[in-house]
């Protein structure tokens, strides 16, 4: 089978399931696993090149929604007429229902479901090794103008699995621009910088101390501000996993030294 991505998450699905040697083209963001950065690409995740994609002669085509924009590229591919499957999703059990649904388009569904068993069984390994307290975790996706996940977006069950609770996760969206004086009153125990489309290595969470009053923030002020790769939370596939156990492990380092 010839498979056309067209989201990092979507690429890591089908590497999961063993499949991908079948991939033949990529959105532009896809950087993972080793072997599929040479294939050719359809432009960026949220402005796909439609007749690139066609030229690719695919047998299926994996769209997304999961980032803002995308839907351009589903309205294009409609318009165009070439059939896509479009993976989508706003919890954990959507990421498992998902690889499901890869797993069954590719004939793979035993494989998907010893993956989906094998993500469930770290992620309740995390779950079993419950911390003292339950810290408030503040996650940005975007510093200007500040953007948080909210009760929709898997992260916020990341971050609750791995011991904390989100900082904005009562509110009923996937992801919100937010106020600067709303995460001040919100004091967050502890704060990532996720930044969607940073790479890891030039995120500078320590610069959300210069912020007007972010200095008081609990967090802020006790050193407790992280930059977390964005492979491990910003993508709704497998690697979410070591997302949650990267977490975990700070809260637990940290767990001694006044988070509450």
């Amino acid at each position: 089978m010839r498979i056309v991505s067209l989201c990092p998450s979507n690429t890591e699905i089908v590497w999961a399931l063993g499949a991908a040697h079948q991939l033949v083209g990529l959105d532009r963001s896809s950087d993972f696993p080793a072997e599929v950065v040479s294939l050719p690409r359809v432009g960026p995740d949220i402005e796909i090149d439609v007749e690139a994609v066609a030229r690719l002669r695919p047998d299926l085509v994996l769209s997304s929604l999961s980032v803002p924009g995308m839907e351009r590229n589903v309205a294009a591919l409609d318009a165009a007429g070439i059939p896509h499957v479009v993976i989508d999703t706003q919890s954990l059990d959507g990421v498992f229902a998902n690889v499901m649904l890869v797993g069954r388009l590719l004939g793979l569904g035993g494989q998907a479901a010893a993956v989906v068993a094998g993500m469930q069984a770290r992620l309740e390994a995390v779950r079993a090794d419950v911390l003292p307290s339950r810290p408030s975790v503040f996650l940005e996706w975007w510093p200007r103008p500040v953007i948080v996940p909210g009760a929709r977006c898997w992260t916020t069950e990341m971050i609750h699995i791995a011991g904390g609770r989100s900082a904005f996760g009562h509110l009923d969206v996937r992801s919100t621009p937010i106020e600067a004086d709303r995460v001040i009153e919100a004091a967050p125990d502890v704060l990532l910088t996720v930044w969607c489309g940073v790479p890891h290595e030039r995120q500078r969470p320590e610069r959300l101390s210069d912020r007007e009053g972010w200095g008081a923030i609990p967090g802020v002020a006790a050193g407790r501000v992280w930059a977390a790769e964005e492979v491990y939370f910003g993508r709704p596939g497998p690697r979410l996993v070591a997302g949650v156990e990267w977490l975990h492990q700070q809260l637990v380092a940290h767990a001694g030294g006044g988070v509450a």
